[in-house]
């Protein structure tokens, strides 16, 4: 039995990435502070459904906590890594940009220590399309040069590609980055638009349109997120060699790529917010607003070389992701 280390087990993505390793067999442990970033009693919630598989090992703690990577891979030798451990959103890198400083990068510096003294057959990282920050042509390919990032979040994840691509290149370590866009689905975080919108609309409140509606994002529903991760662990880069294609982001110095994941459709914000008020059956009440500080107007992602390299594509739609999430926010809250 394999084993694989999830790090933000309990989050949103994290807790259905492990779901998906325990229901193909592996063993998984899975790492979480449990913060309070947002309510404490939905990644409770998620990590009940984990704890009753007897694979699945629960530890609380701070990735970033010295040492204690370096014990777990000591102990468990993971075969996968699979670290989505972070502080997330763009706007509150605003107000705390330490705490993203924290987890993001001193996190990750201690995972790569860890790694380096039990590597792993391959690790998989996350990072985020806002990685691209002010490049607008689209779609963003993973070649393309990110080196303009317009938030503190996007410069701490950026910045652990490169962190992570020096540690690939020193110690022949096999890591994967991906930069996922907008993913969004049932126990999805309330600090995201899809969860905020649904609250309000079904609350009659009004709902917050920043750049007046005009904004696109490629909205990547959870499941293809999830099988997209899973499939590229066996897609290991490998030094030296020519790459899967033409396309192909793998380094040429080191046992390294970086690869999209996205649903390679960039759809109007005011397009999402017509499938959830067809979800709801209300209509919103819109407050039209201006562009955020460290927004990006427009995401949309190349995704040809998660295709090259896993024969997958993702493919559902927002008309269904958004009446899935829907129905599980109306299930669980009992609204």
């Amino acid at each position: 039995m394999k084993t694989a280390l999830v790090t933000g087990a309990a989050g949103f993505i994290g807790s259905f990435v492990c779901k998906s390793l325990l229901h193909d067999g592996w063993r998984v442990v899975g790492l979480d502070c449990m913060s309070d970033y947002y309510d404490v009693s939905l990644k409770e919630a998620r990590e009940s459904r984990l704890r009753s598989h007897s694979n699945y090992r629960s530890v609380h703690d701070k990735v970033e906590t010295p040492e204690l990577l370096m014990g777990l891979l000591k102990q468990e030798r993971p075969d996968v890594v699979i670290h989505l451990a972070a502080q997330a959103g763009v706007r509150y890198s605003i107000e705390n940009p330490r705490s993203y400083l924290e987890s993001n990068i001193v996190g990750t510096f201690e995972l790569l220590e860890a790694a380096r003294a039990y590597p792993p057959a391959h690790m998989l990282l996350a990072s985020t399309s806002s990685a691209y920050g002010a490049n607008t042509v689209m779609p963003y390919e993973e070649r393309v040069k990110a080196d303009h990032q317009m938030s503190f979040y996007a410069a701490t994840k950026k910045s652990t590609e490169s962190m992570a691509h020096s540690y690939a290149h020193l110690y022949d370590l096999p890591i994967t980055m991906f930069r996922f866009f907008t993913v969004y689905g049932p126990w999805g975080r309330p600090d995201m638009a899809l969860f905020k919108f649904t609250k309000a609309i079904l609350n009659d409140d009004p709902i917050d349109v920043y750049n007046y509606g005009d904004m696109k994002r490629d909205f990547t529903y959870v499941d293809d997120l999830v099988q997209a991760i899973t499939l590229l662990i066996d897609a290991l880069p490998a030094k030296d060699s020519e790459g899967s294609c033409p396309s192909d982001s793998l380094s040429p110095v080191a046992p390294f790529r970086v690869v999209n994941i996205g649903n390679s459709d960039s759809v109007q914000l005011t397009d999402f917010i017509e499938a959830i008020e067809a979800a709801t059956g209300k209509q919103a009440k819109r407050n039209l607003m201006p562009m955020q500080a460290g927004d990006v107007p427009a995401t949309w992602a190349d995704a040809s070389l998660l295709k090259e390299l896993t024969g997958y594509s993702p493919k559902t739609t927002v008309t269904d992701g958004v009446k899935n999430f829907v129905d599980w926010y109306r299930d669980f809250y009992g609204v």
